[in-house]
C-alpha cells in the first residue's frame, strides 16, 4: 500500500522539533520521502492537506482495553467501593466473547481519535491480540499476574501460558508481547521475581501499577517493610524495561531511582483525578532528573474515554494548577510525552513516535479548519490545549489507512457497537 498526503503542515516531531509545510509519501509502510517542495507520486490513497496538520499518531501507554464494557458503570464511588462491588463482580464473568466486545469498542475509539499505539494490562490477552491484529493497531500487550489468578487463568497456570502467549505472538509486526505483573500488592515477591526472569529471558517489557495510591504505599510498606518502587527494585523488576503506571505517591528519592535506571513513567491524569487517588505525579521532578514520561488514559471504567487528546490537555492543566504555575508542562513537553516519549517507553522510538525518512509510518491527519481552531499562531499549543478527537481525519498505522474521512476501513462500527452493548449488559446484570 502507497500513500500520498500532499501540501500538510507537518509537526515532525524530530530531534529538531521542526514544523514545516510539506508532503509525505509512504510506501510498504515506511515514510519513504518527505518534500517541502511536494511530490508529484503516484499512490493507492491520497490525502490532501489543505487545512491540514499531520503529526506522530498518538501512544496510550496504559490502559485495559476490554473495559470499555465498564464505561460509566459505578461512576461517582470510593475507589474500594467501586472495585468490590462494581468492577471486580462484573470482571469475573468476563469471557472471551465480552473481551471480543470491549477490545473491539476500544480498537474503534483510539483510531478515531488518533491514537496508533497502546500498551494493553488485562486478561484474555491472546483474544485482544487477534482484535488488535485484525483491526490494524500496533499494540503492547500485557500478560497480566495476579497471586489469586485471573478470570482467565489459576495461579499455578499463569507462567506456562505466559511463555505460550510470548511465543504466539513475539514475532508478529504489530504485536509485542508484554509482562505485566498487576502490582507490588497483587504479586508476591516470588511472582515479581519470575516476572523479572521472564522478561530478561525474552528481553520484554515489564508493565505494572506502581504507587498510584496512598493506600498502595501503606499496604505494601505493612506487608513487606519498604514501598513499592523498593520492592519492585528488590524482586529485580525495576530497570530499563519496566513501564511504571500512575507514580502518583513516588517521593523524590524514588524519582532519582527511576531515571537512574532508566525506567519510564506512564502518567494518568485523567483517572487518577476521577478516582480522587490524592497524589500527583512529580512530573516536573521527572523531568528535570531526565526520567521518561509518557501519558496513558487509563481503561475507560476509571476515565471514561481512550481520548489520548484529552489526557494531554489535562496533563498539562493539572500540573500548571497544583504547582501554581503556568510555565510548567509546556505543550510541547506535554506533546512529547504522548508521542516520542510514548516510543521510547515501549523501546520502538528508533521505529516511530516522530515523522522522519526511514521511520514506520504511524501518522494521523488532524483538520484545523475549524473554528475552535481558528486562528492558529501555535499548532503545538492547537494540539495540546484545543484539538479534539473529533477533528483527526484519517489515521495510518505502519503505513496502513484503516480510517480516512472519519471512515474506518478495518471495523464496521455499526457492527461494534451494539455488540458492545449486548455484552456490556450482559456481564453487569444482576
Amino acid at each position: 500500500m502507497s500513500v500520498l498526503i500532499k501540501d500538510a503542515v507537518i509537526v515532525s516531531q524530530d530531534e529538531k522539533r521542526r514544523i514545516f509545510k510539506g508532503s509525505i509519501y509512504i510506501e510498504d509502510g515506511i515514510i519513504k520521502e518527505i518534500s517541502e517542495k511536494g511530490l508529484a507520486i503516484e499512490a493507492d490513497f491520497k490525502i490532501s492537506g489543505n487545512g491540514k496538520v499531520v503529526l506522530p499518531g498518538l501512544i496510550n501507554t496504559h490502559t485495559h482495553i476490554p473495559m470499555t464494557l465498564f464505561r460509566g458503570y459505578g461512576d461517582d464511588m470510593a475507589l474500594e467501593d467501586w472495585l468490590k462491588k462494581r468492577i471486580w463482580p462484573a470482571e469475573a464473568r468476563l469471557d472471551r466473547n465480552a473481551v471480543k466486545a470491549g477490545t473491539d469498542l476500544g480498537l474503534l475509539e483510539m483510531i478515531l481519535s488518533g491514537t496508533t499505539c497502546y500498551a494493553d494490562m488485562y486478561f484474555f490477552e491472546d483474544t485482544i491480540a487477534e482484535r488488535t491484529k485484525k483491526a490494524g493497531l500496533r499494540g503492547f500487550l500485557g500478560f497480566s499476574f495476579l497471586d489469586f489468578g485471573t478470570p482467565e487463568y489459576k495461579r499455578e497456570e499463569l507462567f506456562s501460558r505466559c511463555e505460550d502467549f510470548i511465543k504466539r505472538w513475539i514475532n508478529e509486526k504489530l504485536i509485542t508481547p508484554v509482562i505485566a505483573p498487576h502490582s507490588s500488592y497483587t504479586c508476591s515477591p516470588e511472582t515479581l521475581m519470575k516476572c523479572s526472569e521472564l522478561s530478561k529471558k525474552y528481553n520484554l517489557i515489564i508493565h505494572t501499577h506502581c504507587s498510584e495510591t496512598q493506600q498502595e504505599i501503606y499496604d505494601v510498606k505493612n506487608r513487606y517493610g519498604v514501598r513499592p518502587l523498593e520492592q519492585f527494585e528488590r524482586t529485580g523488576i525495576l530497570s530499563n524495561r519496566t513501564l511504571l503506571a500512575h507514580c502518583g505517591w513516588i517521593t523524590k528519592g524514588e524519582v532519582k531511582k527511576i531515571a537512574k535506571v532508566g525506567a519510564s513513567v506512564s502518567h494518568c491524569p485523567v483517572s487518577n483525578m476521577k478516582l480522587a487517588t490524592g497524589g500527583y505525579m512529580p512530573l516536573p521532578e521527572l523531568i528535570d532528573e531526565g526520567a521518561n514520561v509518557s501519558i496513558g488514559t487509563d481503561g475507560a471504567a476509571s476515565n471514561n474515554t481512550l481520548d489520548m487528546f484529552e489526557s494531554m490537555k489535562f496533563t498539562a492543566l493539572l500540573h500548571k494548577h497544583h504547582r501554581w504555575d503556568p510555565c510548567v508542562a509546556k505543550a510541547q513537553q506535554v506533546l512529547d510525552m504522548a508521542t516520542i516519549g510514548g516510543a521510547k517507553a515501549l523501546g520502538i522510538d528508533g521505529k516511530i513516535g516522530s515523522i522522519e525518512e526511514g521511520k514506520v509510518a504511524d501518522i494521523i491527519v488532524v483538520d484545523f479548519k475549524k473554528a475552535h481552531l481558528t486562528p492558529i499562531h501555535d499548532v503545538v499549543s492547537h494540539l495540546v490545549y484545543a484539538v479534539r478527537s473529533s477533528d483527526v481525519v484519517a489515521t495510518i498505522v505502519n503505513g496502513k489507512v484503516l480510517m480516512i474521512d472519519r471512515n474506518v476501513l478495518t471495523l464496521k462500527e455499526d457492527e461494534v457497537l451494539e455488540f458492545a452493548q449486548k455484552e456490556a449488559l450482559r456481564i453487569t446484570s444482576d
